[in-house]
Protein backbone atom coordinates (compact mmCIF):
# COMPACT_ATOMS: atom_id res chain seq x y z
CA UNK A 1 0.00 0.00 0.00
CA UNK A 2 3.09 2.11 -0.07
CA UNK A 3 1.22 3.86 -3.27
CA UNK A 4 -1.36 5.00 -1.01
CA UNK A 5 -4.30 4.09 -3.07
CA UNK A 6 -7.07 3.49 -1.47
CA UNK A 7 -10.17 4.04 -4.46
CA UNK A 8 -9.79 3.29 -7.72
CA UNK A 9 -12.68 4.56 -9.86
CA UNK A 10 -13.28 2.59 -13.40
CA UNK A 11 -15.05 4.89 -16.10
CA UNK A 12 -15.89 4.02 -19.49
CA UNK A 13 -16.61 6.45 -22.35
CA UNK A 14 -18.08 6.40 -26.04
CA UNK A 15 -19.09 3.64 -28.57
CA UNK A 16 -18.98 0.14 -26.76
CA UNK A 17 -16.63 -2.58 -27.64
CA UNK A 18 -15.86 -5.62 -27.53
CA UNK A 19 -13.80 -6.95 -24.60
CA UNK A 20 -14.54 -3.88 -22.38
CA UNK A 21 -15.39 -5.74 -19.38
CA UNK A 22 -12.48 -7.97 -19.50
CA UNK A 23 -10.62 -4.42 -19.45
CA UNK A 24 -13.23 -3.63 -16.21
CA UNK A 25 -13.05 -6.90 -14.62
CA UNK A 26 -9.25 -7.51 -14.67
CA UNK A 27 -8.57 -4.12 -13.40
CA UNK A 28 -11.08 -3.95 -11.08
CA UNK A 29 -10.09 -7.39 -9.52
CA UNK A 30 -6.29 -6.67 -9.32
CA UNK A 31 -7.14 -3.46 -7.06
CA UNK A 32 -9.76 -5.74 -5.01
CA UNK A 33 -6.54 -8.67 -4.85
CA UNK A 34 -4.30 -6.23 -3.29
CA UNK A 35 -6.43 -4.19 -1.28
CA UNK A 36 -8.14 -1.34 -3.19
CA UNK A 37 -11.65 -0.50 -3.30
CA UNK A 38 -12.72 -0.08 -6.87
CA UNK A 39 -16.02 1.73 -7.75
CA UNK A 40 -17.59 2.16 -11.33
CA UNK A 41 -18.71 4.92 -12.67
CA UNK A 42 -22.24 4.04 -14.64
CA UNK A 43 -22.58 5.56 -18.22
CA UNK A 44 -19.57 7.72 -18.63
CA UNK A 45 -19.13 11.45 -17.20
CA UNK A 46 -23.08 12.02 -17.56
CA UNK A 47 -23.34 12.37 -13.64
CA UNK A 48 -20.46 13.23 -12.55
CA UNK A 49 -21.00 16.42 -15.12
CA UNK A 50 -23.71 17.69 -13.21
CA UNK A 51 -22.38 17.07 -9.97
CA UNK A 52 -22.99 19.59 -6.79
CA UNK A 53 -22.90 19.05 -2.92
CA UNK A 54 -26.40 18.97 -2.66
CA UNK A 55 -27.26 16.24 -5.14
CA UNK A 56 -24.66 13.90 -4.34
CA UNK A 57 -24.27 10.88 -6.73
CA UNK A 58 -26.52 8.00 -5.94
CA UNK A 59 -25.35 4.24 -5.30
CA UNK A 60 -26.99 1.82 -7.85
CA UNK A 61 -27.72 4.95 -10.45
CA UNK A 62 -24.34 6.65 -10.61
CA UNK A 63 -21.98 3.91 -9.25
CA UNK A 64 -21.77 0.73 -8.23
CA UNK A 65 -19.04 -0.86 -5.81
CA UNK A 66 -17.46 -3.74 -6.76
CA UNK A 67 -17.26 -6.96 -4.71
CA UNK A 68 -15.47 -9.91 -5.94
CA UNK A 69 -18.72 -11.93 -6.28
CA UNK A 70 -20.15 -9.54 -8.99
CA UNK A 71 -17.01 -9.58 -11.10
CA UNK A 72 -17.05 -13.17 -11.62
CA UNK A 73 -17.33 -14.63 -15.33
CA UNK A 74 -17.52 -11.06 -16.25
CA UNK A 75 -14.24 -10.84 -18.56
CA UNK A 76 -15.98 -12.38 -21.66
CA UNK A 77 -19.59 -11.20 -21.41
CA UNK A 78 -20.98 -8.83 -23.75
CA UNK A 79 -22.02 -5.72 -23.20
CA UNK A 80 -20.62 -3.19 -20.35
CA UNK A 81 -20.98 -3.65 -17.15
CA UNK A 82 -21.13 -0.12 -15.79
CA UNK A 83 -22.56 1.08 -19.56
CA UNK A 84 -21.19 4.04 -21.10
CA UNK A 85 -22.47 7.77 -22.89
CA UNK A 86 -21.06 10.55 -24.72
CA UNK A 87 -20.70 13.67 -22.13
CA UNK A 88 -17.57 15.36 -22.26
CA UNK A 89 -16.75 17.57 -19.14
CA UNK A 90 -13.23 18.99 -21.26
CA UNK A 91 -15.86 20.68 -24.12
CA UNK A 92 -15.61 23.48 -23.60
CA UNK A 93 -11.16 23.91 -22.79
CA UNK A 94 -9.32 23.45 -26.76
CA UNK A 95 -6.35 25.16 -25.65
CA UNK A 96 -3.94 25.10 -22.15
CA UNK A 97 -5.15 28.93 -21.61
CA UNK A 98 -8.89 27.51 -20.80
CA UNK A 99 -7.54 25.98 -17.70
CA UNK A 100 -7.30 29.21 -16.04
CA UNK A 101 -10.79 30.08 -16.90
CA UNK A 102 -13.56 29.20 -14.32
CA UNK A 103 -16.21 29.19 -16.52
CA UNK A 104 -14.66 26.62 -19.08
CA UNK A 105 -13.64 24.22 -16.76
CA UNK A 106 -16.62 24.29 -14.53
CA UNK A 107 -17.30 21.01 -16.01
CA UNK A 108 -13.77 19.27 -15.37
CA UNK A 109 -14.38 21.18 -11.79
CA UNK A 110 -17.65 19.00 -11.31
CA UNK A 111 -16.36 15.91 -12.13
CA UNK A 112 -13.27 16.26 -10.03
CA UNK A 113 -15.61 17.28 -6.83
CA UNK A 114 -17.81 14.41 -7.58
CA UNK A 115 -14.88 11.86 -7.56
CA UNK A 116 -13.41 12.92 -4.37
CA UNK A 117 -17.44 13.37 -3.12
CA UNK A 118 -16.55 9.19 -3.48
CA UNK A 119 -13.61 9.15 -1.56
CA UNK A 120 -12.33 8.30 -5.32
CA UNK A 121 -8.25 8.31 -5.23
CA UNK A 122 -7.47 7.15 -8.61
CA UNK A 123 -9.45 7.24 -11.96
CA UNK A 124 -8.86 4.69 -14.80
CA UNK A 125 -10.87 6.27 -18.01
CA UNK A 126 -11.36 3.64 -20.81
CA UNK A 127 -12.05 4.92 -23.95
CA UNK A 128 -11.48 6.46 -27.56
CA UNK A 129 -9.25 9.51 -28.61
CA UNK A 130 -11.85 11.76 -27.65
CA UNK A 131 -11.95 10.05 -23.98
CA UNK A 132 -8.15 10.29 -24.22
CA UNK A 133 -8.53 14.10 -24.59
CA UNK A 134 -10.75 14.28 -21.42
CA UNK A 135 -8.47 12.41 -19.43
CA UNK A 136 -5.64 14.87 -20.57
CA UNK A 137 -7.66 17.84 -19.78
CA UNK A 138 -9.05 16.73 -16.47
CA UNK A 139 -4.60 16.30 -15.54
CA UNK A 140 -4.31 19.45 -16.52
CA UNK A 141 -7.26 21.31 -14.12
CA UNK A 142 -5.92 19.02 -11.54
CA UNK A 143 -1.77 20.34 -11.85
CA UNK A 144 -3.27 24.07 -12.01
CA UNK A 145 -4.91 23.20 -8.68
CA UNK A 146 -3.39 25.31 -5.48
CA UNK A 147 -0.25 23.68 -3.88
CA UNK A 148 -1.52 20.83 -1.40
CA UNK A 149 -5.02 20.14 -3.37
CA UNK A 150 -5.70 16.12 -3.28
CA UNK A 151 -4.72 14.95 -7.21
CA UNK A 152 -6.42 12.32 -8.42
CA UNK A 153 -3.74 10.14 -10.87
CA UNK A 154 -5.41 9.33 -14.11
CA UNK A 155 -4.32 6.36 -16.15
CA UNK A 156 -6.37 5.63 -19.84
CA UNK A 157 -7.11 2.60 -21.24
CA UNK A 158 -7.37 3.18 -25.31
CA UNK A 159 -10.46 1.87 -26.77
CA UNK A 160 -11.91 1.65 -30.18
CA UNK A 161 -13.04 -0.90 -32.55
CA UNK A 162 -11.87 1.67 -35.57
CA UNK A 163 -8.42 0.79 -34.30
CA UNK A 164 -7.01 3.83 -35.34
CA UNK A 165 -5.60 4.95 -31.95
CA UNK A 166 -1.72 6.49 -31.85
CA UNK A 167 0.43 4.36 -29.58
CA UNK A 168 -1.05 0.90 -29.67
CA UNK A 169 -0.70 -1.14 -32.38
CA UNK A 170 -4.81 -3.00 -31.81
CA UNK A 171 -6.62 -1.83 -30.06
CA UNK A 172 -9.48 -4.21 -28.05
CA UNK A 173 -12.47 -4.98 -29.78
CA UNK A 174 -11.30 -4.76 -33.56
CA UNK A 175 -10.89 -8.15 -34.40
CA UNK A 176 -14.56 -9.61 -32.93
CA UNK A 177 -16.01 -6.46 -34.49
CA UNK A 178 -13.93 -7.50 -37.88
CA UNK A 179 -15.00 -11.19 -37.41
CA UNK A 180 -18.33 -9.91 -36.68
CA UNK A 181 -18.74 -8.04 -39.98
CA UNK A 182 -17.03 -10.14 -42.40
CA UNK A 183 -19.14 -12.63 -41.67
CA UNK A 184 -22.27 -10.55 -42.12
CA UNK A 185 -20.37 -9.48 -45.93
CA UNK A 186 -20.04 -13.08 -46.51
CA UNK A 187 -23.59 -13.70 -45.99
CA UNK A 188 -24.46 -10.80 -48.25
CA UNK A 189 -22.16 -12.51 -50.83
CA UNK A 190 -24.50 -15.62 -51.13
CA UNK A 191 -27.56 -13.42 -51.12
CA UNK A 192 -25.72 -11.18 -53.66
CA UNK A 193 -24.77 -14.08 -55.99
CA UNK A 194 -28.25 -16.02 -55.56
CA UNK A 195 -30.11 -12.90 -57.06
CA UNK A 196 -27.75 -11.81 -59.53
CA UNK A 197 -27.21 -8.23 -57.29
CA UNK A 198 -24.94 -5.98 -55.36
CA UNK A 199 -24.58 -4.91 -51.57
CA UNK A 200 -23.13 -1.59 -50.25
CA UNK A 201 -21.79 -1.83 -47.27
CA UNK A 202 -21.07 1.05 -45.29
CA UNK A 203 -18.94 -0.04 -42.36
CA UNK A 204 -17.75 1.72 -39.09
CA UNK A 205 -15.11 3.48 -38.77
CA UNK A 206 -15.28 7.36 -37.73
CA UNK A 207 -11.58 8.86 -38.64
CA UNK A 208 -9.90 5.75 -40.59
CA UNK A 209 -10.29 2.41 -42.68
CA UNK A 210 -9.14 0.11 -40.38
CA UNK A 211 -12.24 -1.89 -39.96
CA UNK A 212 -13.60 -1.15 -43.19
CA UNK A 213 -10.96 -2.89 -44.89
CA UNK A 214 -10.61 -5.58 -42.28
CA UNK A 215 -14.15 -6.46 -42.73
CA UNK A 216 -13.46 -6.59 -46.62
CA UNK A 217 -10.35 -8.62 -46.36
CA UNK A 218 -12.61 -11.00 -44.02
CA UNK A 219 -15.53 -11.13 -45.62
CA UNK A 220 -14.15 -11.08 -49.10
CA UNK A 221 -15.81 -8.14 -50.68
CA UNK A 222 -14.98 -7.28 -53.85
CA UNK A 223 -14.24 -4.07 -53.65
CA UNK A 224 -13.46 -1.67 -50.48
CA UNK A 225 -12.58 2.37 -50.27
CA UNK A 226 -12.23 4.25 -47.20
CA UNK A 227 -10.67 7.91 -46.29
CA UNK A 228 -6.62 6.50 -47.44
CA UNK A 229 -8.20 6.11 -50.49
CA UNK A 230 -9.44 9.16 -51.49
CA UNK A 231 -6.18 10.44 -53.25
CA UNK A 232 -5.58 12.04 -56.84
CA UNK A 233 -8.57 12.72 -58.97
CA UNK A 234 -11.14 11.12 -56.47
CA UNK A 235 -10.36 14.42 -54.85
CA UNK A 236 -11.44 18.05 -56.38
CA UNK A 237 -11.07 21.44 -54.54
CA UNK A 238 -14.22 22.91 -53.06
CA UNK A 239 -14.45 26.33 -53.83
CA UNK A 240 -16.77 27.27 -51.25
CA UNK A 241 -15.16 25.72 -47.55
CA UNK A 242 -11.38 25.81 -49.74
CA UNK A 243 -10.39 22.35 -48.53
CA UNK A 244 -10.54 18.81 -50.76
CA UNK A 245 -13.62 17.01 -51.11
CA UNK A 246 -14.90 13.89 -52.85
CA UNK A 247 -15.53 14.18 -56.57
CA UNK A 248 -18.36 11.89 -56.23
CA UNK A 249 -18.97 11.22 -59.89
CA UNK A 250 -15.25 9.75 -59.98
CA UNK A 251 -15.92 7.34 -56.97
CA UNK A 252 -19.17 6.31 -58.78
CA UNK A 253 -17.72 5.53 -61.83
CA UNK A 254 -15.06 3.75 -59.98
CA UNK A 255 -17.34 1.68 -58.68
CA UNK A 256 -19.88 0.76 -62.09
CA UNK A 257 -16.36 0.02 -63.72
CA UNK A 258 -15.57 -2.71 -61.40
CA UNK A 259 -19.48 -3.81 -61.60
CA UNK A 260 -19.30 -3.98 -65.61
CA UNK A 261 -15.70 -6.05 -65.84
CA UNK A 262 -17.64 -8.56 -63.35
CA UNK A 263 -20.12 -8.51 -65.30
CA UNK A 264 -19.03 -8.66 -69.03
CA UNK A 265 -15.64 -10.35 -68.29
CA UNK A 266 -16.09 -12.79 -65.22
CA UNK A 267 -19.54 -13.47 -65.72
CA UNK A 268 -19.72 -12.74 -62.30
CA UNK A 269 -23.18 -10.05 -61.78
CA UNK A 270 -23.07 -9.71 -58.24
CA UNK A 271 -20.86 -8.33 -55.60
CA UNK A 272 -20.04 -6.49 -52.31
CA UNK A 273 -18.67 -3.22 -52.22
CA UNK A 274 -17.44 -1.85 -48.63
CA UNK A 275 -17.24 1.83 -47.92
CA UNK A 276 -16.06 3.61 -44.59
CA UNK A 277 -18.45 5.88 -43.24
CA UNK A 278 -15.21 8.34 -42.74
CA UNK A 279 -15.87 8.81 -46.03
CA UNK A 280 -18.44 11.47 -45.09
CA UNK A 281 -16.24 13.80 -43.81
CA UNK A 282 -15.12 14.76 -47.83
CA UNK A 283 -18.34 15.25 -48.59
CA UNK A 284 -18.84 19.12 -49.27
CA UNK A 285 -20.63 21.24 -46.67
CA UNK A 286 -23.73 21.51 -48.43
CA UNK A 287 -24.51 17.33 -48.13
CA UNK A 288 -23.49 17.72 -44.34
CA UNK A 289 -25.32 20.91 -43.64
CA UNK A 290 -28.47 19.00 -42.04
CA UNK A 291 -26.07 16.49 -40.43
CA UNK A 292 -25.81 16.85 -36.53
CA UNK A 293 -22.84 16.76 -34.25
CA UNK A 294 -22.25 15.23 -30.95
CA UNK A 295 -20.54 17.08 -27.75
CA UNK A 296 -17.06 16.30 -29.51
CA UNK A 297 -17.81 18.05 -32.95
CA UNK A 298 -17.88 15.50 -35.02
CA UNK A 299 -20.83 14.81 -37.36
CA UNK A 300 -23.34 12.03 -37.03
CA UNK A 301 -21.77 9.66 -39.81
CA UNK A 302 -24.65 7.26 -39.52
CA UNK A 303 -27.47 10.37 -40.65
CA UNK A 304 -25.18 10.58 -43.85
CA UNK A 305 -25.98 6.59 -45.06
CA UNK A 306 -23.33 6.22 -47.73
CA UNK A 307 -24.20 2.93 -48.66
CA UNK A 308 -27.62 4.36 -49.70
CA UNK A 309 -26.84 7.56 -51.67
CA UNK A 310 -24.19 5.31 -53.72
CA UNK A 311 -26.30 2.76 -54.18
CA UNK A 312 -28.72 5.09 -56.17
CA UNK A 313 -25.69 6.76 -57.95
CA UNK A 314 -24.19 4.10 -58.98
CA UNK A 315 -27.24 1.60 -60.33
CA UNK A 316 -28.35 5.22 -61.83
CA UNK A 317 -24.76 5.14 -63.71
CA UNK A 318 -24.80 1.44 -64.60
CA UNK A 319 -28.27 1.82 -66.36
CA UNK A 320 -27.06 4.69 -67.98
CA UNK A 321 -23.80 2.93 -69.31
CA UNK A 322 -25.46 -0.24 -70.53
CA UNK A 323 -29.36 0.35 -70.75
CA UNK A 324 -29.97 -2.47 -67.77
CA UNK A 325 -30.67 -2.50 -64.40
CA UNK A 326 -28.72 -3.44 -61.88
CA UNK A 327 -30.19 -4.29 -58.32
CA UNK A 328 -27.90 -2.49 -55.58
CA UNK A 329 -28.93 -2.00 -52.09
CA UNK A 330 -27.10 -0.26 -49.56
CA UNK A 331 -26.76 -0.73 -45.57
CA UNK A 332 -24.89 0.26 -42.92
CA UNK A 333 -22.89 -2.49 -40.63
CA UNK A 334 -21.38 -1.73 -37.03
CA UNK A 335 -23.57 -1.23 -34.20
CA UNK A 336 -24.51 -5.23 -34.69
CA UNK A 337 -20.53 -5.72 -33.62
CA UNK A 338 -20.14 -3.25 -30.74
CA UNK A 339 -21.34 -5.42 -28.01
CA UNK A 340 -20.99 -8.69 -29.57
CA UNK A 341 -19.10 -11.33 -27.52
CA UNK A 342 -15.36 -10.82 -27.41
CA UNK A 343 -13.05 -13.41 -29.14
CA UNK A 344 -10.17 -14.61 -27.34
CA UNK A 345 -7.84 -12.19 -28.25
CA UNK A 346 -9.81 -9.43 -27.54
CA UNK A 347 -10.10 -10.93 -24.06
CA UNK A 348 -6.53 -11.77 -23.57
CA UNK A 349 -6.06 -8.23 -24.87
CA UNK A 350 -8.14 -6.12 -22.56
CA UNK A 351 -7.60 -8.26 -19.96
CA UNK A 352 -3.89 -7.43 -19.91
CA UNK A 353 -5.18 -3.95 -20.75
CA UNK A 354 -6.83 -3.82 -17.42
CA UNK A 355 -3.91 -5.35 -15.24
CA UNK A 356 -1.98 -2.74 -16.98
CA UNK A 357 -3.91 -0.07 -15.96
CA UNK A 358 -4.05 -1.21 -11.95
CA UNK A 359 -0.22 -1.60 -12.55
CA UNK A 360 0.21 1.42 -14.00
CA UNK A 361 -1.11 3.57 -10.98
CA UNK A 362 -0.52 0.76 -8.24
CA UNK A 363 3.00 -0.29 -9.12
CA UNK A 364 4.49 2.17 -11.21
CA UNK A 365 2.87 5.39 -9.90
CA UNK A 366 2.31 6.66 -12.71
CA UNK A 367 -0.08 9.92 -13.63
CA UNK A 368 -0.93 10.82 -17.48
CA UNK A 369 -0.57 7.73 -18.96
CA UNK A 370 -1.94 5.72 -21.23
CA UNK A 371 -1.82 1.65 -21.32
CA UNK A 372 -0.28 -0.10 -24.43
CA UNK A 373 0.95 -3.35 -25.58
CA UNK A 374 3.58 -4.93 -28.35
CA UNK A 375 4.73 -8.09 -29.00
CA UNK A 376 3.68 -10.75 -27.17
CA UNK A 377 1.52 -8.29 -24.94
CA UNK A 378 3.97 -6.63 -23.40
CA UNK A 379 2.97 -3.77 -21.46
CA UNK A 380 4.45 -0.27 -21.42
CA UNK A 381 3.21 2.99 -20.66
CA UNK A 382 3.06 6.05 -22.80
CA UNK A 383 2.60 9.98 -21.44
CA UNK A 384 -0.13 11.83 -22.38
CA UNK A 385 2.26 14.58 -24.02
CA UNK A 386 3.44 11.86 -26.60
CA UNK A 387 -0.24 11.94 -27.76
CA UNK A 388 -2.27 14.80 -27.29
CA UNK A 389 -1.19 18.48 -29.14
CA UNK A 390 0.16 20.49 -25.82
CA UNK A 391 -1.19 23.78 -28.17
CA UNK A 392 -4.45 22.53 -29.70
CA UNK A 393 -4.79 18.98 -26.94
CA UNK A 394 -5.76 17.30 -29.64
CA UNK A 395 -5.14 13.37 -30.52
CA UNK A 396 -3.46 12.16 -33.67
CA UNK A 397 -5.72 9.71 -35.63
CA UNK A 398 -3.64 6.46 -36.90
CA UNK A 399 -4.87 6.29 -40.68
CA UNK A 400 -3.83 3.32 -43.13
CA UNK A 401 -0.61 4.34 -44.24
CA UNK A 402 -1.18 4.96 -48.33
CA UNK A 403 0.96 1.93 -50.01
CA UNK A 404 1.73 -0.18 -46.80
CA UNK A 405 1.74 -3.76 -46.57
CA UNK A 406 -2.22 -3.70 -45.08
CA UNK A 407 -3.02 -1.17 -47.44
CA UNK A 408 -1.65 -3.22 -50.63
CA UNK A 409 -3.53 -6.58 -48.77
CA UNK A 410 -7.04 -5.08 -49.70
CA UNK A 411 -5.87 -4.30 -53.30
CA UNK A 412 -4.58 -7.94 -53.82
CA UNK A 413 -7.65 -9.24 -52.79
CA UNK A 414 -10.10 -7.11 -53.77
CA UNK A 415 -11.24 -7.73 -57.76
CA UNK A 416 -8.51 -6.44 -60.59
CA UNK A 417 -10.16 -4.64 -63.10
CA UNK A 418 -7.91 -4.82 -66.23
CA UNK A 419 -7.99 -1.76 -68.45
Amino acid sequence: MSHGIKKVALLFSGGPAPGANSVISTCAISCLNNGVEVVGIKHGYSSLIDYSADKPLVEGKDFINFNEKMLRRTRSKEGIVIGTARSNPGKFVSSPDHIQDAEKVAPLKRTYEGLRSLGVDALVSIGGDDTLKTANKFKLYQDSLPEGSAKIPVVHVPKTIDNDYSGIDFTFGFFTAVETLGTEIRNLHADAEASRAYFMVESMGRSAGWLAYGAAISGEANMVLSVEDMTGDLLTADLTSKRKIMDIDKVVAKMVKMIRYRDEKQGKEYGVIVLAEGLAEFLSDEVLKDIPRDDHGHISVAHVDLGKMFARRVAAEFEKQTGKKKKITGLQLGYESRCARPHAFDVLLGSQLGVGAYRALCEEQLNGVMVSVSGQLDLHFVKFEQLVDPVTLVTVVRFIEHGSDFHKLARFLETKVND
